[in-house]
């Protein structure tokens, strides 16, 4: 699945402030020119090879962005539920340096961070200069399972006024802001729609109830969020119009295949990291002269 930086954007990509529908981006794409005619085993080991090659180029990367120290860069995944975020963060962060890496996951917000606006908690947990930070789930919970269970709004202690669709272009509009000061000021910023089919979300319900070792995986609020699939795909593609930006655009990702998510997730921060065009820092004159001076002192203790 050798795809150059031009297939990426074409195939996954959402244009920026374009209305989109979230049924042109096949959940169940992988190339299949390249692997239709492989058994199941070949297929993995393929797919190990290519995310194995990937995992490699991205430790390089972080790397750089490590060393430079001025930028930093946050992953956005959202999904619905069975998507295979965790999966995601764990095998194409598997390869990188623990100490460049964080990740938060977001659940209901306390009473405390109630009483913020909704993006204050996820301020708190931006990423340093030199480190990828990791959303899963984010902000965009507050466009998505929000606008789709709008009765939360009411406890969110917000001011008095409609919560009609100027409502919601406002939520985006900060949304937007809140991206442009973060890109503005060095954090580059990726945001990934693992897409699913709802076939393939019932397969992988269905597996973690058959299986006893899943069934830690299973909630019942998952089989109550899937009742609302059609109101849940309506607000994603309320959320790709308005939210997929030039300097953080939205990456539709096909999710029915693992290891095709985790290939493409890989990839694509890889080939951003890399367009940052960083490089390692050079020592100055002075800086070798200091290094030669202690190699001088090592040397004559190790003599002594």
């Amino acid at each position: 699945m050798a795809l150059t930086h031009d297939d990426l954007e074409r195939l996954f990509k959402v244009p920026a402030k374009r209305r989109v529908r979230l049924k042109d981006f096949d959940p169940g794409w992988a190339a299949r020119e390249e692997f239709r005619d492989l058994k199941k085993d070949e297929l993995k080991t393929r797919a190990a090879t290519y995310l194995k090659h990937n995992l490699a180029d991205l430790s390089a990367a972080q790397e750089v962005l490590w060393a430079t120290d001025r930028h930093a860069v946050l992953v956005v995944l959202q999904a619905m539920d069975g998507a295979g975020k965790d999966g995601t963060i764990k095998h194409v962060m598997s390869g990188i340096n623990p100490q460049g890496c964080q990740v938060f996951s977001f659940k209901k917000p306390s009473e405390e961070e109630i009483d913020h606006t909704f993006l204050w908690r996820y301020m708190k947990s931006l990423p340093e200069r030199g480190r990828i930070g990791i959303f899963n789930r984010s902000y965009y919970e507050d466009v998505l399972v929000v606008r789709v269970h709008p009765e939360i709004l009411e406890r969110q202690k917000l001011p008095s006024g409609p919560r009609n669709l100027g409502f919601w272009d406002n939520r985006y509009d900060d949304i937007n802001r809140f991206e442009r000061h973060l890109t503005r000021n060095g954090t580059l910023v990726l945001k990934f729609l693992l897409n699913i089919s709802k076939e393939e979300q019932q397969r992988r319900f269905m597996s973690r109830l058959d299986d006893p070792a899943k069934h830690w995986k299973f909630s019942d609020s998952d089989v109550a969020e899937r009742e609302h699939w059609d109101a849940y795909q309506d607000a994603f593609q309320e959320m790709l119009r308005h939210t997929s930006t030039a300097y953080a655009p939205w990456w539709v990702i096909p999710a029915d295949h693992k290891w095709v998510a985790r290939v493409l997730v890989a990839a694509i921060l890889t080939r951003a990291i890399r367009d940052l065009g960083l490089k390692m820092p050079v020592v100055t004159p002075e800086r070798l002269q200091q290094l030669e001076q202690a190699r001088r002192r090592l040397t004559g203790g190790a003599a002594a």
